[in-house]
């Protein structure tokens, strides 16, 4: 059975996840940050795309208060971590690897044997075929035992999940910020999205979190 899957993000007015700038562009809140470790700590896994690593070396763990609760409730310290690439571009160096528990990486046959020498000992690398198939990826990750999926981005990989009808929910934080770049990556490309700009998605919450608003949406 696949997952449940959960897509995360955070947003300026505009819809962008970042600026053209170089540095990490902080959106959410202090309030925000706390709803999205609790988020993640009631997840079994958290997925997070490539470039999103590679630019921002993100350790994508959850708080100790949250660790002890879950293992308090009979489960690992930490989610599960995953990623994706097609390339195989990835840094042994980097936080993600150095933090949390077991890390899991999708990736497409040609790149497949070479992550698994760089990686040997920071992760389990799944071989997807010619292309990513993310729907054999959530076959695989369901039969992993994972129940819940929260997917971090980026725009890319929420666009995959989200245009090939995968997501079951979206939550979305808009910060009080108005990027204006042209270039600026957003959270959402464009795609052919079920049923196209006449599907209108149920809004099942919609609150104020500091400064932040955050949305809920029920994607199917």
């Amino acid at each position: 059975m696949r997952p449940y899957v959960l897509l995360s993000v955070a947003t300026s007015i505009d819809g962008c996840i970042d600026d053209t700038s170089g540095q990490t562009l902080v959106l959410s809140g202090t309030e925000d940050r706390d709803r999205v470790d609790r988020v993640r700590a009631a997840c079994d896994a958290i997925l997070v795309g490539a470039g999103t690593i590679r630019a921002d070396n993100p350790r994508l763990v959850v708080s100790d208060r949250r660790r002890s609760e879950r293992v308090a409730r009979g489960a690992p310290e930490y989610p599960l971590k995953v990623t994706v690439t097609a390339s195989g571009d990835l840094d042994p160096g980097l936080r993600f690897w150095q933090y949390g528990g077991d890390k899991l990486v999708y990736t497409a046959s040609q790149a497949a044997n070479p992550l698994r020498t760089r990686l040997a000992g920071l992760a389990d690398v799944v071989d997807l075929g010619a292309e990513i198939d993310f729907g054999a990826l959530l076959d695989d990750l369901g039969g992993r035992g994972v129940g819940r999926l929260m997917v971090e981005g980026g725009g890319q990989i929420h666009t995959a999940f989200l245009s090939h009808g995968l997501a079951d929910e979206i939550q979305l934080a808009i910060a009080p910020i108005v990027v204006g770049q042209r270039d600026a990556p957003r959270f959402l490309n464009p795609a052919s999205y079920p049923g196209g700009p006449t599907r209108r998605m149920r809004l099942a919450e919609t609150r104020a979190i500091g400064d932040v608003a955050l949305m809920r949406y029920l994607a199917r």
